[in-house]
């Protein structure tokens, strides 16, 4: 399981979505999906 996949797992078992996730965390909804769909390799 990659850290997208994981990240999209813990994320729908809070049931936050992308935006919110973001919000609490401090970065952009666009970073939480680059992660998730693994574009971004930071």
């Amino acid at each position: 399981m990659t850290l997208g996949e994981n990240i999209a797992k813990l994320r729908a078992e809070k049931h936050l979505s992308q935006a919110e996730l973001a919000e609490k965390i401090g970065i952009s909804r666009q970073s939480i999906s680059k992660w998730e769909t693994g574009v971004s390799h930071s």
